[in-house]
């Protein structure tokens, strides 16, 4: 997902641990080497339970939390794999917040391979 979306957007992400001093740090899903891009990533495939929307939330706002503390012009990301999925993020109290917070969805597609590999990972999960 993040090597498809490096490729969209021309940049290279990697995984990033961002300090911001007195023993605050967050971790980020992937990041540019400048942090002009800081990315979050959900792979989930199909319809949204309440505490995965909570979850998806929680890292929204560690993206908003380090955008403001970086300070300057950023572009914050939740990358997402699933239309479905981002269907719950798109209205609402939710996606009203995302606006504000200036995040951005963005979803990329998987292979029909890759896909199966994630909902047979989620089918376990569940059991």
């Amino acid at each position: 997902m993040v090597a498809a979306l490096a490729s969209q957007l021309g940049v290279a992400l990697a995984p990033r641990r961002v300090e911001f001093g007195a023993g605050v740090r967050v971790e980020l899903d992937a990041a540019s080497e400048d942090l002009s891009v800081l990315v979050e990533v959900w792979a989930h495939q199909g319809p949204v339970k309440s505490a995965q929307r909570s979850k998806v939330l929680t890292d929204a706002f560690k993206l908003a939390f380090a955008g403001r503390e970086l300070g300057g012009t950023r572009r914050l990301i939740l990358l997402l794999s699933d239309e479905e999925a981002a269907r719950k993020f798109a209205g609402g109290w939710p996606a009203a917040a995302l606006r504000q917070s200036g995040i951005e969805i963005v979803v990329v597609e998987l292979d029909a391979a890759t896909r199966q590999r994630v909902r047979a990972a989620q089918a376990r999960q569940y059991r």
